[in-house]
């Protein structure tokens, strides 16, 4: 499967068109669609005309100034980046502009570098923003995950190969759509590869494709995912999955960028950039013997961990709203809302299925909630006890201090749990973080029954 994603289209307005050329060369040497306006006039004649996603300007043109034409650019459309050109003694004016909904400034002279950090850093954001553009959205407000999201935009301006470490239905896939969208490949293909759902035996013939005969119902030649790829991005999802027979063809493919077809003798270049995620650590899966270790190292260039979804619940309430207009938002009245008792046990739950479990159950209330929010009793059986237990009130019977060591044991398992999980099973780092000797760690976790090796990937994988 490939997403067919369009370049971004940036307008340069700048008074001096040599200027604006040279800024519409760096912009097109990066893949994107540059148009050049040499006034504020022109340039909004073109935004009537043509949908932009940046707006770079000079900050002082005759007749309409930069700081005119970004009021005039955001009462058109408020999510149409803009970024000013400005020399010394307008930085001040500049900064005035970008509290104004300006994104940022480049300062005169400046350089590729300087201005396509700017520009990069500016699509990211409004596509981050933008609820119909291609791919799906990144959806979060918490610092952790956006840490990850930094990271994934930081090495999309690079070819290196990148590993996407993270539990089932946290969005690895999606951060790799992020980071295509984000790299100069964007025009060519997206290329999934759900390597849990290939048969062993057709790895070969999937990846590097086959020609008529090759083998007992190869009824044509067919083109391997690698070649579908070709200029554009590669993605194992799951990539712990490959059976060792396969890896050292993987990784000679990708040591010579070339590849093979099933029962043919050419060879035939290639040219993608490989994006893997797994739930697995790889890297105790070399120590079992269940995955190469060159293969890992090629792989393993930049990795990046997303953090599962009870690490973050500042990040429900605003994947809940996300999802309540996905499923509702066409309705007549608007889209449903959610009652702050149904919020407050979604975010106190514990996400085991992660975004993908959230998602589900946020589509299940909405069929079942018979007024304008979805509440408590719309919500899964399972989440509202787990939520209750963590978040809600006293039970009927118990007394405040039930209550209090109730509430306190909850906090307790749930925060040696999230270190464990984070460590891999490792106390001496967990009690390290936690600020309390081992033999504390250690009875904490004996107090609970939590044994540390169930937090250990090759024990899980296992």
């Amino acid at each position: 499967m490939s997403v067919d994603l369009e370049p971004a289209r940036v307008l340069i307005v700048d008074d001096e068109r040599d200027l604006a050329e040279s800024c519409a060369y760096f912009v097109e040497r990066a893949g994107m669609r540059a148009t050049v306006a040499v006034s504020g006039d022109q340039a909004l004649d073109l935004l009537d005309r043509t949908r932009f996603d940046l707006v770079i300007t000079d900050l002082r043109m005759p007749r309409m100034s930069g700081l005119g034409l970004l009021d005039a650019i955001k009462s058109r459309d408020p999510d149409i980046e803009v970024l000013l050109i400005t020399g010394y003694p307008d930085i001040e004016t500049a900064v005035a502009a970008i509290k104004k909904g300006a994104f940022d400034y480049v300062t005169k002279p400046f350089g590729e570098r300087d201005l396509m950090e700017r520009v990069g850093k500016a699509l990211g954001r409004r596509q981050r923003r933008q609820p119909g553009g291609a791919g799906p959205r990144l959806i979060y407000r918490s610092e952790l995950y956006g840490k990850a999201v930094e990271m994934i935009e930081r090495a999309a301006r690079t070819d290196a190969s990148v590993l996407i470490l993270g539990e089932s239905g946290t969005g690895k896939e999606v951060l790799a759509q992020h980071l295509h969208r984000c790299s100069l490949r964007r025009e060519r293909p997206f290329v999934p590869v759900e390597c849990a759902a290939i048969p062993e035996n057709l790895f070969e013939s999937e990846l590097f494709g086959h020609v008529k005969g090759a083998f007992s119902g190869a009824t044509a030649t067919t083109l391997g995912l690698f070649e579908v790829a070709h200029g554009g991005t590669l993605f194992l999802d799951e990539v712990g999955e490959l059976p060792l027979s396969f890896q050292p063809k993987l990784l000679r493919a990708l040591q010579e960028r070339q590849v093979r077809r099933v029962g043919d003798h050419a060879y035939r270049q290639v040219d993608v950039r490989l994006v893997c995620a797994t739930n697995r650590a790889l890297d105790k899966e070399v120590e079992a013997g269940r995955f190469r270790g060159d293969l890992f190292y090629r792989i393993d260039v930049v990795r990046i961990e997303v953090p599962p979804l009870r690490d973050r619940p500042e990040d429900v309430e605003v994947l809940v709203e996300h999802f309540l207009n996905e499923f509702t938002g066409d309705r007549p009245s608007g889209p449903l809302t959610c009652s702050r008792e149904a919020m407050t046990v979604l975010a106190a739950y514990r996400w085991p299925g992660n975004t993908r479990q959230l998602r589900n159950a946020i589509e299940r209330a909405c069929a079942l909630a018979r007024g304008p929010e979805i509440t408590v009793d719309d919500l899964p059986a399972e989440i509202v006890r787990e939520g209750k237990d963590v978040a809600g009130g006293p039970e009927t019977t118990e007394s405040f201090q039930e209550m209090k060591a109730r509430k306190i044991a909850a906090i307790e398992i749930n925060y040696i749990s999230a270190l464990l999980r984070r460590h891999d099973g490792n106390v001496t780092h967990c009690a390290q973080q936690a600020g309390m000797s081992r033999s504390a760690f250690q009875k904490l976790m004996q107090r609970y029954d939590i044994k540390s090796s169930d937090f250990r990937a090759g024990d899980r994988a296992g």
